[in-house]
Protein backbone atom coordinates (compact mmCIF):
# COMPACT_ATOMS: atom_id res chain seq x y z
CA UNK A 1 0.00 0.00 0.00
CA UNK A 2 1.31 3.05 -1.05
CA UNK A 3 2.22 5.81 1.98
CA UNK A 4 0.11 8.76 1.13
CA UNK A 5 -3.54 5.98 0.71
CA UNK A 6 -2.53 5.02 3.92
CA UNK A 7 -2.86 8.45 5.85
CA UNK A 8 -5.90 9.49 3.65
CA UNK A 9 -7.36 6.39 5.51
CA UNK A 10 -6.25 7.28 8.65
CA UNK A 11 -7.59 10.83 8.59
CA UNK A 12 -11.17 9.50 7.16
CA UNK A 13 -10.75 6.91 10.08
CA UNK A 14 -10.32 9.97 12.70
CA UNK A 15 -12.58 12.29 11.07
CA UNK A 16 -15.70 9.45 11.49
CA UNK A 17 -14.31 8.89 15.27
CA UNK A 18 -15.23 12.76 15.78
CA UNK A 19 -18.65 12.78 14.59
CA UNK A 20 -20.81 12.92 17.03
CA UNK A 21 -23.92 10.25 17.60
CA UNK A 22 -27.22 11.53 16.99
CA UNK A 23 -28.17 14.08 19.53
CA UNK A 24 -29.96 12.73 22.78
CA UNK A 25 -32.07 14.72 24.60
CA UNK A 26 -34.70 14.05 28.26
CA UNK A 27 -36.18 17.25 27.71
CA UNK A 28 -39.86 17.02 28.07
CA UNK A 29 -42.98 18.91 27.90
CA UNK A 30 -46.39 17.62 29.33
CA UNK A 31 -49.07 19.23 27.95
CA UNK A 32 -52.53 19.07 29.20
CA UNK A 33 -55.82 21.17 29.10
CA UNK A 34 -58.09 22.18 32.14
CA UNK A 35 -61.65 21.15 32.58
CA UNK A 36 -63.09 24.24 32.70
CA UNK A 37 -62.05 24.41 29.22
CA UNK A 38 -64.03 21.16 28.49
CA UNK A 39 -65.26 18.49 29.90
CA UNK A 40 -65.49 16.48 26.52
CA UNK A 41 -62.50 14.41 24.90
CA UNK A 42 -60.44 16.54 22.16
CA UNK A 43 -59.48 16.16 18.40
CA UNK A 44 -57.08 17.91 16.75
CA UNK A 45 -53.29 19.37 16.44
CA UNK A 46 -52.01 19.97 19.61
CA UNK A 47 -49.04 22.57 19.16
CA UNK A 48 -45.48 23.40 21.39
CA UNK A 49 -44.28 26.83 20.92
CA UNK A 50 -40.97 28.72 21.92
CA UNK A 51 -39.78 32.33 21.13
CA UNK A 52 -36.30 33.80 21.99
CA UNK A 53 -38.37 37.07 22.44
CA UNK A 54 -40.98 38.89 23.83
CA UNK A 55 -42.39 40.86 21.22
CA UNK A 56 -45.52 39.16 20.97
CA UNK A 57 -47.17 35.61 22.19
CA UNK A 58 -45.40 32.57 20.44
CA UNK A 59 -48.27 31.46 18.55
CA UNK A 60 -47.93 34.87 16.78
CA UNK A 61 -44.68 34.48 15.77
CA UNK A 62 -44.76 31.38 13.51
CA UNK A 63 -43.55 31.79 10.02
CA UNK A 64 -40.66 30.12 7.95
CA UNK A 65 -38.83 32.97 7.19
CA UNK A 66 -35.44 34.02 8.44
CA UNK A 67 -37.13 35.20 11.60
CA UNK A 68 -38.92 31.75 12.12
CA UNK A 69 -39.46 30.41 16.30
CA UNK A 70 -39.46 26.69 16.93
CA UNK A 71 -42.61 24.77 16.47
CA UNK A 72 -43.52 21.47 17.43
CA UNK A 73 -46.85 19.18 16.65
CA UNK A 74 -48.83 16.09 17.59
CA UNK A 75 -52.01 14.59 16.31
CA UNK A 76 -54.30 14.02 19.44
CA UNK A 77 -57.49 12.06 19.34
CA UNK A 78 -59.53 11.41 22.37
CA UNK A 79 -57.28 13.76 24.65
CA UNK A 80 -59.19 14.20 27.73
CA UNK A 81 -59.15 17.03 30.48
CA UNK A 82 -56.40 16.72 32.86
CA UNK A 83 -54.68 14.19 31.12
CA UNK A 84 -51.28 14.75 29.72
CA UNK A 85 -49.65 15.10 26.16
CA UNK A 86 -45.75 14.41 26.51
CA UNK A 87 -43.33 16.26 24.09
CA UNK A 88 -40.10 14.94 23.69
CA UNK A 89 -36.96 14.20 21.63
CA UNK A 90 -39.22 12.08 19.02
CA UNK A 91 -41.99 14.47 17.80
CA UNK A 92 -41.11 16.72 14.09
CA UNK A 93 -40.65 20.45 14.98
CA UNK A 94 -39.35 23.75 12.84
CA UNK A 95 -37.21 24.91 12.10
CA UNK A 96 -35.07 22.17 14.20
CA UNK A 97 -36.61 18.28 13.88
CA UNK A 98 -36.37 17.73 17.06
CA UNK A 99 -36.32 18.93 20.74
CA UNK A 100 -32.59 17.79 21.06
CA UNK A 101 -31.48 20.37 18.46
CA UNK A 102 -32.86 23.08 20.66
CA UNK A 103 -30.29 25.77 21.63
CA UNK A 104 -29.83 26.11 25.38
CA UNK A 105 -31.24 29.41 26.35
CA UNK A 106 -34.16 31.59 27.74
CA UNK A 107 -37.28 30.99 25.87
CA UNK A 108 -41.05 31.98 26.18
CA UNK A 109 -43.12 28.96 25.64
CA UNK A 110 -46.41 28.36 24.49
CA UNK A 111 -48.99 25.53 23.72
CA UNK A 112 -52.07 25.70 21.47
CA UNK A 113 -54.57 22.68 20.36
CA UNK A 114 -55.94 23.41 16.86
CA UNK A 115 -59.65 21.29 17.60
CA UNK A 116 -61.07 18.99 15.17
CA UNK A 117 -64.13 18.65 13.63
CA UNK A 118 -65.65 15.20 12.89
CA UNK A 119 -66.93 15.50 9.13
CA UNK A 120 -69.17 12.73 7.09
CA UNK A 121 -68.36 13.28 3.50
CA UNK A 122 -70.95 12.43 0.87
CA UNK A 123 -68.17 10.27 -0.52
CA UNK A 124 -68.48 7.83 2.40
CA UNK A 125 -65.22 8.86 3.93
CA UNK A 126 -65.23 10.30 7.91
CA UNK A 127 -61.99 12.93 8.37
CA UNK A 128 -61.69 15.27 11.10
CA UNK A 129 -60.93 18.73 10.07
CA UNK A 130 -60.48 21.92 11.72
CA UNK A 131 -64.05 24.05 11.09
CA UNK A 132 -63.78 27.60 10.51
CA UNK A 133 -65.09 29.55 13.12
CA UNK A 134 -65.19 32.81 11.72
CA UNK A 135 -61.85 34.08 11.12
CA UNK A 136 -61.16 32.78 7.99
CA UNK A 137 -58.73 29.37 9.19
CA UNK A 138 -56.10 31.26 11.33
CA UNK A 139 -55.29 28.18 13.67
CA UNK A 140 -53.26 30.86 16.13
CA UNK A 141 -56.42 33.09 16.37
CA UNK A 142 -59.34 30.55 15.52
CA UNK A 143 -62.18 30.77 18.03
CA UNK A 144 -62.76 28.13 20.64
CA UNK A 145 -58.77 27.00 20.79
CA UNK A 146 -57.60 26.37 23.58
CA UNK A 147 -54.17 27.60 24.35
CA UNK A 148 -51.61 28.37 27.41
CA UNK A 149 -50.38 32.09 28.93
CA UNK A 150 -46.53 32.39 27.85
CA UNK A 151 -43.96 31.37 30.14
CA UNK A 152 -40.78 32.35 30.39
CA UNK A 153 -38.02 29.37 31.58
CA UNK A 154 -34.86 28.72 30.29
CA UNK A 155 -33.93 25.31 28.99
CA UNK A 156 -31.29 22.69 28.40
CA UNK A 157 -31.86 20.41 25.98
CA UNK A 158 -28.61 18.51 27.34
CA UNK A 159 -30.39 17.86 31.04
CA UNK A 160 -33.37 16.20 32.26
CA UNK A 161 -36.50 18.50 32.83
CA UNK A 162 -39.97 18.20 32.25
CA UNK A 163 -41.70 21.39 31.71
CA UNK A 164 -45.50 20.98 32.32
CA UNK A 165 -47.82 23.34 30.46
CA UNK A 166 -51.85 23.76 31.23
CA UNK A 167 -54.09 24.99 28.62
CA UNK A 168 -56.83 27.18 30.29
CA UNK A 169 -56.96 29.78 27.92
CA UNK A 170 -59.58 29.73 25.18
CA UNK A 171 -59.71 32.26 21.86
CA UNK A 172 -63.22 34.31 22.27
CA UNK A 173 -65.99 34.70 18.97
CA UNK A 174 -65.57 37.06 16.32
CA UNK A 175 -67.07 40.05 16.17
CA UNK A 176 -69.42 40.69 13.13
CA UNK A 177 -69.02 43.65 10.95
CA UNK A 178 -71.87 46.18 10.97
CA UNK A 179 -74.01 47.00 8.10
CA UNK A 180 -72.98 50.55 7.01
CA UNK A 181 -74.95 52.66 3.90
CA UNK A 182 -72.23 51.56 1.17
CA UNK A 183 -71.21 48.25 2.74
CA UNK A 184 -73.64 45.46 3.72
CA UNK A 185 -73.13 41.69 4.86
CA UNK A 186 -74.64 38.40 3.95
CA UNK A 187 -74.30 34.52 4.51
CA UNK A 188 -76.41 31.83 3.11
CA UNK A 189 -76.64 28.10 4.22
CA UNK A 190 -75.60 26.14 1.05
CA UNK A 191 -77.08 23.56 0.35
CA UNK A 192 -74.85 21.91 -1.98
CA UNK A 193 -71.98 21.97 0.14
CA UNK A 194 -74.14 21.06 3.57
CA UNK A 195 -74.52 18.02 1.31
CA UNK A 196 -71.07 17.21 0.78
CA UNK A 197 -69.90 17.97 4.35
CA UNK A 198 -72.89 16.50 5.90
CA UNK A 199 -73.43 19.47 8.45
CA UNK A 200 -74.76 23.00 7.87
CA UNK A 201 -72.08 24.48 5.36
CA UNK A 202 -72.29 28.19 4.41
CA UNK A 203 -71.02 31.08 1.94
CA UNK A 204 -70.82 34.46 2.67
CA UNK A 205 -69.84 37.79 0.96
CA UNK A 206 -69.37 41.57 1.56
CA UNK A 207 -71.31 44.03 -0.41
CA UNK A 208 -70.10 47.39 -1.36
CA UNK A 209 -73.57 49.32 -2.91
CA UNK A 210 -73.30 52.42 -5.47
CA UNK A 211 -73.91 55.73 -4.74
CA UNK A 212 -77.12 56.24 -4.61
CA UNK A 213 -78.24 52.92 -4.77
CA UNK A 214 -81.86 54.15 -2.45
CA UNK A 215 -82.56 56.65 -4.47
CA UNK A 216 -82.25 54.87 -7.65
CA UNK A 217 -84.73 51.98 -6.73
CA UNK A 218 -85.19 51.43 -11.02
CA UNK A 219 -81.70 50.42 -11.74
CA UNK A 220 -79.92 47.42 -11.71
CA UNK A 221 -76.10 47.02 -11.81
CA UNK A 222 -73.33 44.98 -12.99
CA UNK A 223 -71.30 42.56 -10.38
CA UNK A 224 -68.06 42.58 -9.65
CA UNK A 225 -66.43 39.56 -8.24
CA UNK A 226 -63.36 40.50 -6.31
CA UNK A 227 -61.66 37.30 -5.48
CA UNK A 228 -59.33 36.88 -2.25
CA UNK A 229 -58.75 35.25 1.05
CA UNK A 230 -60.59 36.10 3.52
CA UNK A 231 -61.73 39.54 4.22
CA UNK A 232 -63.16 40.32 7.75
CA UNK A 233 -65.16 43.12 6.03
CA UNK A 234 -64.84 44.98 2.56
CA UNK A 235 -61.53 46.08 2.37
CA UNK A 236 -59.83 49.52 1.33
CA UNK A 237 -63.33 51.38 1.82
CA UNK A 238 -63.05 54.60 4.43
CA UNK A 239 -65.54 57.57 4.85
CA UNK A 240 -63.50 59.21 6.91
CA UNK A 241 -60.49 60.93 6.74
CA UNK A 242 -57.34 59.47 7.72
CA UNK A 243 -57.14 59.53 11.33
CA UNK A 244 -54.72 62.42 12.28
CA UNK A 245 -53.32 61.17 15.26
CA UNK A 246 -52.10 57.51 13.65
CA UNK A 247 -48.54 57.11 14.30
CA UNK A 248 -46.39 57.53 11.04
CA UNK A 249 -43.75 55.89 12.24
CA UNK A 250 -44.74 51.93 11.47
CA UNK A 251 -42.12 50.69 9.17
CA UNK A 252 -43.13 47.69 6.72
CA UNK A 253 -40.55 45.32 6.25
CA UNK A 254 -41.92 43.75 3.00
CA UNK A 255 -42.36 47.45 1.11
CA UNK A 256 -39.25 49.31 2.87
CA UNK A 257 -41.68 52.17 4.11
CA UNK A 258 -42.77 53.87 6.68
CA UNK A 259 -46.27 55.26 7.44
CA UNK A 260 -48.06 52.43 5.55
CA UNK A 261 -51.04 52.54 7.68
CA UNK A 262 -51.82 56.05 7.25
CA UNK A 263 -51.22 55.18 3.18
CA UNK A 264 -53.81 52.50 3.39
CA UNK A 265 -56.60 54.69 5.55
CA UNK A 266 -55.52 57.71 2.51
CA UNK A 267 -56.42 55.32 -0.32
CA UNK A 268 -59.45 53.44 1.52
CA UNK A 269 -60.59 57.50 1.66
CA UNK A 270 -59.88 58.28 -1.94
CA UNK A 271 -61.62 55.56 -3.15
CA UNK A 272 -64.67 56.36 -0.89
CA UNK A 273 -64.52 59.70 -2.89
CA UNK A 274 -64.00 58.40 -6.19
CA UNK A 275 -66.65 56.22 -5.81
CA UNK A 276 -69.37 58.90 -4.21
CA UNK A 277 -67.79 61.37 -7.15
CA UNK A 278 -70.52 62.26 -9.86
CA UNK A 279 -68.94 60.40 -13.19
CA UNK A 280 -68.09 57.19 -11.62
CA UNK A 281 -69.68 54.46 -12.49
CA UNK A 282 -72.24 52.82 -10.37
CA UNK A 283 -71.95 49.02 -9.51
CA UNK A 284 -71.99 46.42 -7.24
CA UNK A 285 -68.49 44.58 -6.11
CA UNK A 286 -68.54 41.90 -3.93
CA UNK A 287 -65.64 39.92 -1.49
CA UNK A 288 -66.54 36.62 -0.63
CA UNK A 289 -65.87 34.78 2.28
CA UNK A 290 -65.87 30.58 1.79
CA UNK A 291 -63.24 29.63 4.32
CA UNK A 292 -63.50 25.58 4.11
CA UNK A 293 -61.81 23.27 6.42
CA UNK A 294 -58.79 23.03 4.57
CA UNK A 295 -57.85 26.95 4.30
CA UNK A 296 -58.91 30.74 4.58
CA UNK A 297 -60.82 30.34 0.99
CA UNK A 298 -61.85 27.74 -1.12
CA UNK A 299 -59.93 28.93 -4.60
CA UNK A 300 -63.97 29.11 -6.05
CA UNK A 301 -63.61 25.81 -8.10
CA UNK A 302 -65.10 21.94 -7.34
CA UNK A 303 -63.08 19.84 -6.11
CA UNK A 304 -62.82 16.03 -4.99
CA UNK A 305 -62.42 16.81 -1.10
CA UNK A 306 -63.67 19.93 -0.27
CA UNK A 307 -66.64 20.00 -2.52
CA UNK A 308 -68.72 22.04 -4.92
CA UNK A 309 -67.51 25.55 -4.32
CA UNK A 310 -67.19 26.77 -7.58
CA UNK A 311 -71.27 25.76 -8.13
CA UNK A 312 -72.17 27.07 -4.69
CA UNK A 313 -70.63 30.32 -5.20
CA UNK A 314 -72.16 30.85 -8.71
CA UNK A 315 -75.25 29.27 -8.64
CA UNK A 316 -76.19 29.78 -5.48
CA UNK A 317 -74.11 33.11 -3.61
CA UNK A 318 -73.97 35.48 -6.77
CA UNK A 319 -77.86 34.75 -7.86
CA UNK A 320 -79.03 35.46 -3.86
CA UNK A 321 -76.98 39.01 -4.15
CA UNK A 322 -78.02 39.93 -7.30
CA UNK A 323 -81.86 38.77 -6.50
CA UNK A 324 -81.40 40.92 -2.97
CA UNK A 325 -79.22 43.94 -4.51
CA UNK A 326 -80.60 44.33 -7.57
CA UNK A 327 -78.20 42.63 -9.56
CA UNK A 328 -78.69 42.97 -13.89
CA UNK A 329 -77.84 38.74 -13.40
CA UNK A 330 -76.72 38.36 -16.83
CA UNK A 331 -73.20 36.73 -17.49
CA UNK A 332 -72.37 40.26 -19.61
CA UNK A 333 -72.53 42.17 -16.75
CA UNK A 334 -70.61 40.14 -14.41
CA UNK A 335 -66.69 40.57 -14.09
CA UNK A 336 -63.81 39.31 -11.79
CA UNK A 337 -60.27 40.74 -10.38
CA UNK A 338 -57.69 39.25 -8.07
CA UNK A 339 -54.76 38.91 -7.13
CA UNK A 340 -52.44 36.15 -5.95
CA UNK A 341 -55.36 33.35 -5.05
CA UNK A 342 -57.58 35.60 -5.87
CA UNK A 343 -55.91 36.26 -9.65
CA UNK A 344 -56.14 32.35 -9.78
CA UNK A 345 -59.42 32.26 -8.73
CA UNK A 346 -60.58 35.03 -11.18
CA UNK A 347 -59.08 33.46 -14.22
CA UNK A 348 -60.43 29.85 -13.16
CA UNK A 349 -63.66 31.14 -12.41
CA UNK A 350 -64.11 32.42 -16.15
CA UNK A 351 -62.54 29.12 -17.59
CA UNK A 352 -65.26 26.78 -15.85
CA UNK A 353 -67.94 29.27 -15.94
CA UNK A 354 -67.44 31.05 -19.60
CA UNK A 355 -70.93 32.00 -20.11
CA UNK A 356 -71.40 33.40 -16.88
CA UNK A 357 -68.73 36.41 -16.43
CA UNK A 358 -67.16 38.71 -19.01
CA UNK A 359 -63.66 39.26 -18.24
CA UNK A 360 -61.29 38.25 -15.74
CA UNK A 361 -58.40 40.61 -14.68
CA UNK A 362 -55.73 37.74 -12.55
CA UNK A 363 -52.88 39.67 -11.29
CA UNK A 364 -50.11 37.63 -9.61
CA UNK A 365 -51.97 34.73 -10.49
CA UNK A 366 -50.91 31.10 -8.62
CA UNK A 367 -49.22 28.90 -10.69
CA UNK A 368 -51.68 28.60 -14.36
CA UNK A 369 -49.26 26.33 -15.29
CA UNK A 370 -48.02 23.55 -13.27
CA UNK A 371 -44.69 23.23 -15.50
CA UNK A 372 -43.55 25.83 -13.03
CA UNK A 373 -45.63 25.16 -9.70
CA UNK A 374 -43.57 27.74 -8.60
CA UNK A 375 -40.09 26.78 -9.33
CA UNK A 376 -41.05 22.93 -9.73
CA UNK A 377 -42.34 20.70 -12.73
CA UNK A 378 -44.76 18.70 -11.56
CA UNK A 379 -44.25 16.17 -14.47
CA UNK A 380 -40.57 15.77 -15.04
CA UNK A 381 -39.10 16.88 -12.13
CA UNK A 382 -38.55 13.79 -9.67
CA UNK A 383 -38.28 15.76 -6.16
CA UNK A 384 -40.09 19.30 -5.22
CA UNK A 385 -37.40 19.93 -2.84
CA UNK A 386 -34.01 19.69 -4.40
CA UNK A 387 -32.95 19.89 -8.00
CA UNK A 388 -31.99 16.84 -9.46
CA UNK A 389 -28.09 16.14 -9.47
CA UNK A 390 -25.42 13.55 -9.27
CA UNK A 391 -23.25 14.82 -6.62
CA UNK A 392 -25.04 17.59 -4.95
CA UNK A 393 -28.19 18.43 -3.13
CA UNK A 394 -29.61 22.17 -3.81
CA UNK A 395 -32.45 23.04 -2.15
CA UNK A 396 -34.98 24.63 -4.42
CA UNK A 397 -36.24 28.18 -3.46
CA UNK A 398 -39.33 29.15 -2.15
CA UNK A 399 -40.13 32.66 -1.96
CA UNK A 400 -37.78 35.69 -2.54
CA UNK A 401 -37.74 39.48 -2.11
CA UNK A 402 -37.20 41.77 -5.37
CA UNK A 403 -33.71 41.76 -5.41
CA UNK A 404 -33.99 37.85 -5.47
CA UNK A 405 -32.42 36.97 -1.93
CA UNK A 406 -34.08 33.64 -1.22
CA UNK A 407 -35.72 34.08 2.54
CA UNK A 408 -37.69 30.81 2.69
CA UNK A 409 -36.71 27.16 1.12
CA UNK A 410 -39.28 24.76 -0.72
CA UNK A 411 -38.11 22.03 1.71
CA UNK A 412 -38.49 24.60 4.54
CA UNK A 413 -42.03 25.73 3.79
CA UNK A 414 -42.96 21.99 3.69
CA UNK A 415 -42.07 21.07 6.72
CA UNK A 416 -43.47 23.71 8.97
CA UNK A 417 -46.81 22.89 7.20
CA UNK A 418 -46.06 19.42 8.45
CA UNK A 419 -45.55 20.65 11.59
CA UNK A 420 -48.98 22.34 12.04
CA UNK A 421 -50.84 19.56 10.11
CA UNK A 422 -51.02 16.08 8.34
CA UNK A 423 -53.22 14.42 6.08
CA UNK A 424 -53.27 18.32 4.16
CA UNK A 425 -54.41 19.96 7.92
CA UNK A 426 -51.96 22.83 7.96
CA UNK A 427 -53.87 25.39 6.92
CA UNK A 428 -51.27 26.96 4.92
CA UNK A 429 -50.11 27.59 1.03
CA UNK A 430 -49.00 24.15 0.08
CA UNK A 431 -51.49 22.43 1.56
CA UNK A 432 -54.36 24.21 0.02
CA UNK A 433 -53.03 23.71 -3.69
CA UNK A 434 -53.18 20.06 -2.61
CA UNK A 435 -56.59 20.20 -1.22
CA UNK A 436 -57.95 21.80 -4.26
CA UNK A 437 -55.98 20.16 -6.92
CA UNK A 438 -55.62 16.63 -5.87
CA UNK A 439 -58.12 13.28 -6.09
CA UNK A 440 -59.36 12.22 -2.94
CA UNK A 441 -57.42 9.65 -1.24
CA UNK A 442 -58.66 6.25 0.08
CA UNK A 443 -58.89 7.88 3.48
CA UNK A 444 -60.82 10.85 2.65
CA UNK A 445 -58.00 13.37 2.77
CA UNK A 446 -56.37 14.77 -0.64
CA UNK A 447 -53.44 12.61 -2.15
CA UNK A 448 -50.30 13.87 -2.00
CA UNK A 449 -48.70 15.28 -4.65
CA UNK A 450 -45.52 15.14 -3.07
CA UNK A 451 -43.91 13.38 -0.12
CA UNK A 452 -44.08 16.09 2.82
CA UNK A 453 -40.77 15.34 4.73
CA UNK A 454 -39.25 14.07 1.37
CA UNK A 455 -40.67 15.99 -1.58
CA UNK A 456 -40.37 12.98 -3.70
CA UNK A 457 -44.19 13.80 -6.25
CA UNK A 458 -45.90 11.36 -6.89
CA UNK A 459 -46.15 11.65 -11.16
CA UNK A 460 -50.14 9.43 -10.78
CA UNK A 461 -51.25 12.31 -8.86
CA UNK A 462 -49.54 15.10 -11.37
CA UNK A 463 -51.61 13.98 -14.10
CA UNK A 464 -54.75 14.19 -12.17
CA UNK A 465 -53.81 18.00 -11.44
CA UNK A 466 -52.84 18.53 -15.47
CA UNK A 467 -56.04 17.23 -16.53
CA UNK A 468 -58.49 19.04 -13.69
CA UNK A 469 -56.67 22.27 -12.98
CA UNK A 470 -53.84 23.14 -14.99
CA UNK A 471 -55.02 26.33 -16.50
CA UNK A 472 -52.71 26.80 -19.44
CA UNK A 473 -53.11 22.87 -20.09
CA UNK A 474 -56.62 22.88 -19.85
CA UNK A 475 -57.11 26.13 -22.34
CA UNK A 476 -55.02 24.67 -24.66
CA UNK A 477 -56.66 21.40 -24.55
CA UNK A 478 -60.33 22.44 -24.84
CA UNK A 479 -59.83 25.62 -27.15
CA UNK A 480 -61.46 24.72 -29.75
CA UNK A 481 -64.78 25.05 -27.55
CA UNK A 482 -63.23 27.27 -24.80
CA UNK A 483 -61.85 30.01 -27.18
CA UNK A 484 -64.98 31.27 -28.67
CA UNK A 485 -66.73 31.75 -25.17
CA UNK A 486 -63.07 33.42 -23.81
CA UNK A 487 -62.60 35.79 -26.76
CA UNK A 488 -61.65 39.37 -24.87
CA UNK A 489 -61.71 37.74 -21.73
CA UNK A 490 -58.69 36.83 -20.58
CA UNK A 491 -55.69 39.30 -18.75
CA UNK A 492 -53.18 38.32 -16.71
CA UNK A 493 -50.62 40.50 -15.21
CA UNK A 494 -47.61 39.60 -12.91
CA UNK A 495 -44.47 41.08 -11.82
CA UNK A 496 -40.89 39.69 -12.92
CA UNK A 497 -39.55 39.44 -9.78
CA UNK A 498 -42.60 37.81 -8.10
CA UNK A 499 -41.54 36.62 -4.65
CA UNK A 500 -43.04 33.02 -5.23
CA UNK A 501 -41.67 32.82 -8.67
CA UNK A 502 -45.44 33.14 -10.11
CA UNK A 503 -44.59 34.89 -13.39
CA UNK A 504 -42.68 31.92 -14.46
CA UNK A 505 -45.91 30.25 -15.44
CA UNK A 506 -47.44 33.45 -16.92
CA UNK A 507 -44.87 33.23 -19.14
CA UNK A 508 -45.60 30.07 -20.62
CA UNK A 509 -49.32 30.80 -20.30
CA UNK A 510 -48.97 34.16 -22.76
CA UNK A 511 -47.24 31.87 -25.13
CA UNK A 512 -49.94 29.62 -25.80
CA UNK A 513 -52.13 32.39 -25.55
CA UNK A 514 -50.13 34.59 -28.50
CA UNK A 515 -50.05 31.72 -30.67
CA UNK A 516 -53.93 30.89 -30.39
CA UNK A 517 -56.01 31.13 -33.43
CA UNK A 518 -60.05 30.46 -34.24
CA UNK A 519 -60.22 32.61 -32.28
CA UNK A 520 -56.86 34.87 -31.02
CA UNK A 521 -57.63 34.89 -27.31
CA UNK A 522 -57.76 39.16 -27.87
CA UNK A 523 -56.97 39.89 -24.44
CA UNK A 524 -53.53 40.96 -22.85
CA UNK A 525 -50.68 39.49 -20.76
CA UNK A 526 -48.60 42.28 -18.98
CA UNK A 527 -45.41 41.86 -16.69
CA UNK A 528 -43.95 44.82 -14.05
CA UNK A 529 -40.30 45.14 -14.36
CA UNK A 530 -38.38 44.43 -11.09
CA UNK A 531 -42.04 43.78 -9.43
CA UNK A 532 -42.85 41.63 -6.77
CA UNK A 533 -46.12 39.71 -5.77
CA UNK A 534 -49.18 41.23 -6.10
CA UNK A 535 -48.66 43.63 -9.32
CA UNK A 536 -51.86 44.03 -10.84
CA UNK A 537 -50.75 46.24 -14.07
CA UNK A 538 -50.16 49.58 -13.33
CA UNK A 539 -46.83 51.06 -14.07
CA UNK A 540 -47.11 54.15 -13.00
CA UNK A 541 -47.56 53.94 -9.11
CA UNK A 542 -44.96 51.54 -6.14
CA UNK A 543 -46.89 48.06 -5.84
CA UNK A 544 -47.46 49.06 -2.12
CA UNK A 545 -49.59 51.62 -3.63
CA UNK A 546 -51.65 50.18 -6.76
CA UNK A 547 -52.11 46.59 -4.87
CA UNK A 548 -54.48 49.29 -2.77
CA UNK A 549 -56.27 49.95 -6.03
CA UNK A 550 -57.77 46.80 -7.69
CA UNK A 551 -61.45 48.22 -7.52
CA UNK A 552 -60.37 51.08 -9.67
CA UNK A 553 -57.45 49.48 -11.65
CA UNK A 554 -59.28 47.44 -14.06
CA UNK A 555 -62.49 49.81 -14.67
CA UNK A 556 -61.88 51.46 -17.84
CA UNK A 557 -61.51 47.89 -19.72
CA UNK A 558 -64.41 46.95 -17.85
CA UNK A 559 -66.75 49.82 -19.33
CA UNK A 560 -64.63 49.09 -22.84
CA UNK A 561 -65.53 45.58 -22.91
CA UNK A 562 -69.74 46.52 -21.77
CA UNK A 563 -69.29 48.63 -24.72
CA UNK A 564 -68.33 45.88 -26.60
CA UNK A 565 -69.86 42.98 -25.27
CA UNK A 566 -73.53 43.83 -24.31
CA UNK A 567 -76.47 42.11 -26.16
CA UNK A 568 -79.29 43.85 -28.21
CA UNK A 569 -81.54 45.53 -25.41
CA UNK A 570 -79.09 45.23 -22.35
CA UNK A 571 -79.84 47.70 -19.88
CA UNK A 572 -76.35 50.35 -20.76
CA UNK A 573 -78.36 53.15 -18.49
CA UNK A 574 -80.44 52.67 -15.62
CA UNK A 575 -76.70 52.04 -13.47
CA UNK A 576 -75.06 55.26 -15.11
CA UNK A 577 -77.07 58.11 -13.64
Amino acid sequence: MKRHNFVYIFLAFTLLQCVPDDKKSNLKFSISFTKEMSEQAQDGRLLLMLSNNERSEPRFQINAGLNAQPIFGIDVEGMEPGKETVFDESVFGFPFKSLADLPAGTYYVQALINRYETFNLKTGHTVKLPPDQGEGQQWYMKPGNFYSKPIKIDIDPAKEEEVTIQMDQVIPPVIEPEDTKFVKHIKIQSDLLTEFWGKPMSLGAHVLLPDGFDEHPEAKYPLMIFHGHFPTDFGGFRTDPPDPNIDTTDYNERFNVYGYNKLQQEEAYNFYKEWTSKNFPRFIVIEIQHATPYYDDSYAVNSASMGPYGDAIMKELVPEIESKFRGIGEGWARFTYGGSTGGWEALAVQMFYPDDLNGCFAACPDPVDFRSFCLVDIYNDKNAYFYESDYKELPRPAHRNNLGHVQITMEEANHLELVLGTKTRSGQQWDIWEAVYSPQGEDGYPKRIFDKVTGEIDHSVAEYWRENFDLRHILERDWATLGPKLEGKIHIYAGDMDNLYLNNAVYQMEAFLKKTKTPFYKGEVDYGNRFEHCWNGDHDNPNYVSRLRYNTMYLPKILKRISESAPAGADLKSWRY
